[in-house]
């Protein structure tokens, strides 16, 4: 084959393996292998590692150097024994105690994301989602099979709130914002969002919107030092044609209309002509 050839068979098997690189990523963020690294006062071997996260010395190995050859672990040799460490990429983004952690995310792809994508060509098919095959949860709203327990719901929240820790500052300095003394994050979740919003621009006020189970257990699980500028307010989203509308389930002095695109926020206090107050949305 000549070099073009070349290249794009290398190409075609870059796209078809590419899911084994994921997987080594997730496999190791669910055994814990970069935090037990990260805790540990120096390099550790293969056999300090299998037993701290409980698995077959063998199989951690060939993990342990498949990490290595995608730059998220370093090894060095010390008599005749292989030691291994995180590297900045991995103590920066794979480490639970890292503030811009992606550990939650990382772990909701490979448990949910990821067994969705098998089933592809069905959903294509079909023009609809998977998660009835996948988990056996009918699904006709996505929240519905991506809230489908406690457990799950909290580990989305949660991974909502590490991509916001690394990309909400650049969403929210996109456009000057501080004109707007209220905003509302609709759908927005345990605040990530809020709170980076409250970072940039200190004398906003905040509403976050979202259903009764989210509101919750993001008080439940979920710390919040701006109390007296952002309010949580539970409420259900419903269609209505081809627009989605939100209802505030305690006192209706908010309407909120929008698509799949956008979202406008009216408050009440506005007279004879709304204005638009906010541009968030998550």
């Amino acid at each position: 084959m000549g070099s073009s050839e070349d290249q794009a068979y290398r190409l075609l098997n870059d796209y078809a393996n590419g899911f084994m690189v994921s997987q080594v990523l997730f496999a190791a963020c669910e055994l814990g292998v970069f935090d037990l690294l990260a805790e540990a006062p120096g390099p550790l071997d293969v056999a300090a590692v299998a037993a701290g996260v409980r698995a077959s010395a063998h199989g951690t190995e060939l993990l342990l150097d498949i990490c290595v050859s995608l730059k998220l672990l370093k090894v060095e040799t010390r008599g005749g024994k292989a030691f291994y460490r995180n590297t900045e990429l991995s103590s920066d983004y794979l480490t639970t105690v890292s503030p811009t952690s992606q550990c939650s995310m990382l772990k909701y792809m490979g448990r949910t994301s990821y067994r969705c994508w098998g089933h592809l060509a069905d959903a294509v098919r079909e023009g609809r989602n998977q998660y009835l095959e996948t988990f056996g949860v009918p699904a006709e709203e996505l929240f519905t099979a991506i809230y489908r327990s406690e457990g799950e719901r909290l580990q989305f929240m949660q991974a909502l709130q590490e991509v916001w820790s690394v990309n909400g500052r650049s969403v929210l300095t996109a456009f000057d914002l501080s004109v707007f003394p209220l905003m509302c994050d609709l759908g927005g979740g345990a605040g990530a969002l809020a709170k980076e919003c409250m970072s940039l621009y200190p004398g906003c006020k905040i509403t976050v919107f979202d259903i009764p189970e989210v509101v919750w257990t993001a008080k439940q699980h979920f710390s919040f030092q701006e109390e007296e500028q952002i309010d949580f307010q539970e409420g259900v989203f419903v269609s209505v044609g081809k627009q989605r509308c939100v209802s505030r389930l305690l006192q209706g002095d908010w309407m909120f209309l929008g698509n799949e695109e956008d979202v406008m926020w009216f408050s009440s206090h506005s007279r004879k002509h709304p204005q638009l107050n906010t541009v968030c949305y998550s």
